[in-house]
């Protein structure tokens, strides 16, 4: 991925070369009566856009300044727009940000609807007498399947996509239908449509992934992909029914972005230590738990990653399958046709696995499954409903597991939150409260010897946080992608011993910090020190998680 400050650098010494300013577009929006100077079709093909006009003269940024056929067809517009060109250069990135505010989301889907209403009007003059009125009605359904609906939800679906949107709310409300995108965890209301039009662009949905138009009072679940701006898009798509009608939820997969490594994930210390360790071991359940979105399958998935080799022959039952792993068998779940996680890995150890992934162990049956398939040569991946590590083990009890078993079974017990992670552009060191700077300090004296490595180019004695104040990079958000903190607890002679005897969570706790276990706590203050995440935002997610452990 290129670097945007390399960009601009390698930029201003383009610049000199040429003999042309370099624009500076931080923050910038192009007024629409400047973009309208050109035309999307003639910027795109040329590379050139209009920037600002003042009187007769019109800042035009070039990524080519030097290139004949660009000059030319400037030089023409010019002359017919009767404007005076003024060059600059301006970078790849810049140039791309100004084609999206050609086409603001609100501006394309009030195109869509305005061609709507002129398809109406004139269905409407068809009305004269019932055939005819029946036959508008027809060709009004075909409308609110075709064009106009059709560029509503294309349009949304590339917004979101370019806007790195994880999900797409669309969502009926009394007189409103309200469409959201998830942007790094959080929920932001894009987009405000006419409620009628609310049962078309379910239906156009519906169709895309092949689910029953007429069947409304039922939730359905399907998937379908498209290709936006030349990458193939996965839509995993949820329908609800509402008061107000069908609600629709969309989760964006990307197959482009590849399957995450642990540096990717935030995965690295004595965390990634005891993971490599646990995934180096022949056989062994690896089990991570954490609430729903916080990232659980994701790290399933590099571990896959790891794991994936010609010689090994990888198996996972899955509920949805998300990302595709060329080498990995993967078979997605049917629950209503009988075919279950439990019956799905009765059927796995029937082909030769060497590494099982099971999406979840939601019932006592596959947890026995799964701890029976462990025990017998297989590393198994799998995900449980836990709130921290020290959890995995008394909820494994609950399921149903003999408490004898789990020792020679357990191999790793993990947990993850996820947190947004600060820009790399805007961000910047600062000079902490004196509160949170006694606090870190008490926090940091806490940390584990195996944890303080990670620390240790830190200057404790001139402790500082980072702040990001927003910025092109980061849409002005300040904030741009997610990083997750992490805890594991490792099997160990002593943690055999407790389990065999009973295991409560304050023993388990003891034993975790004899063992040296890094809290999510932990692993989140070694990364605000670092500048990867926020004071407020590791405050934020720490009170969640206490909160939690007193509802448990």
């Amino acid at each position: 991925m290129p670097n945007p400050a390399n960009e601009i650098k390698l930029a201003q010494e383009r610049a000199k070369g040429l003999g042309v300013p370099l624009a500076d577009l931080t923050g910038k929006l192009i007024p629409p009566q400047v973009l309208r100077e050109m035309t999307e079709e003639a910027a795109t093909f040329y590379q050139f856009v209009p920037l600002e006009k003042r009187g007769n003269v019109l800042d035009v940024g070039m990524l080519n300044p030097d290139d004949i056929k660009s000059q030319e067809a400037l030089r023409f517009i010019a002359q017919n727009k009767n404007f005076v060109p003024k060059i600059f250069l301006i970078t790849d990135n810049d140039f791309k940000n100004v084609l999206k505010q050609y086409r603001t989301l609100k501006e394309e889907v009030d195109t869509a609807l305005s061609e709507l209403e002129k398809e109406l009007s004139v269905r409407d003059e068809t009305a004269g007498n019932e055939d005819r009125k029946l036959e508008a009605e027809s060709a009004l359904e075909r409308v609110m399947a075709e064009a106009p609906i059709t560029k509503i939800v294309a349009v949304i679906l590339r917004h979101a996509n370019e806007g790195r949107a994880s999900d797409i709310h669309i969502e009926p409300v009394e007189d409103r239908l309200k469409i959201r995108f998830r942007v790094d965890g959080i929920l932001y209301t894009s987009l405000l449509l006419p409620r009628a039009i609310q049962p078309a662009v379910v239906s156009r949905i519906k169709i895309l992934s092949s689910l029953k138009i007429d069947e409304t009072r039922v939730p359905q679940d399907g998937r379908f992909h498209s290709v936006i701006d030349n990458n193939k898009i996965d839509f995993r798509v949820s329908t609800f029914p509402t008061a107000f009608g069908e609600k629709v939820v969309l989760r964006l997969l990307d197959p482009s972005q590849g399957v995450r490594t642990f540096e990717q994930l935030g995965l690295d210390g004595h965390n990634r230590q005891v993971v490599e360790e646990a995934i180096g071991k022949p056989f062994g359940m690896i089990l991570l738990s954490g609430p729903t979105g916080s990232g659980k399958t994701t790290t399933l998935y590099a571990i896959l990653k790891t794991l994936n080799e010609e010689a090994v022959n990888i198996v996972s039952l899955e509920d949805p399958v998300e990302y595709y792993i060329e080498g990995v068998s993967q078979s997605q779940i049917k629950p209503e046709i009988g075919y279950s996680f439990a019956s799905g890995l009765r059927s796995i150890l029937r082909q030769d696995p060497d590494v099982i992934m099971v999406g979840e162990i939601r019932d006592s049956e596959t947890a026995e499954l799964a701890t029976h398939a462990a025990l017998t040569g297989h590393i198994v991946l799998s995900t449980i409903h836990t709130n921290n590590a020290v959890g995995v083990i008394p909820r494994l009890t609950d399921m149903g597991v003999q408490r004898f078993l789990i020792p020679s079974a357990l191999s790793l017990a993990m947990s993850q939150r996820l947190l947004r992670r600060l820009c790399t552009e805007c961000k910047k060191a600062i000079e902490p409260a004196p509160k949170v700077k006694e606090l870190l300090a008490r926090e940091v004296a806490e940390l584990p010897t195996t944890a303080k490595e990670s620390v240790k180019d830190v200057d404790f004695k001139n402790l500082k946080i980072w702040q990001a104040p927003g910025c092109k990079f980061c849409a002005q958000k300040g904030t741009k992608g997610r990083i997750a903190i992490f805890e594991a607890l490792t099997m160990t002679p002593q943690l055999e011993q407790i389990v065999v005897e009973g295991a409560t969570e304050g023993k388990i706790a003891k034993e975790a910090a004899r063992q040296g276990m890094t809290t999510m706590k932990q692993d989140g203050i070694i990364k605000v020190l670092r500048g990867v995440i926020s004071f407020e935002e590791l405050i934020g997610s720490v009170e969640v998680l206490q909160k939690e452990a007193a509802e448990e």
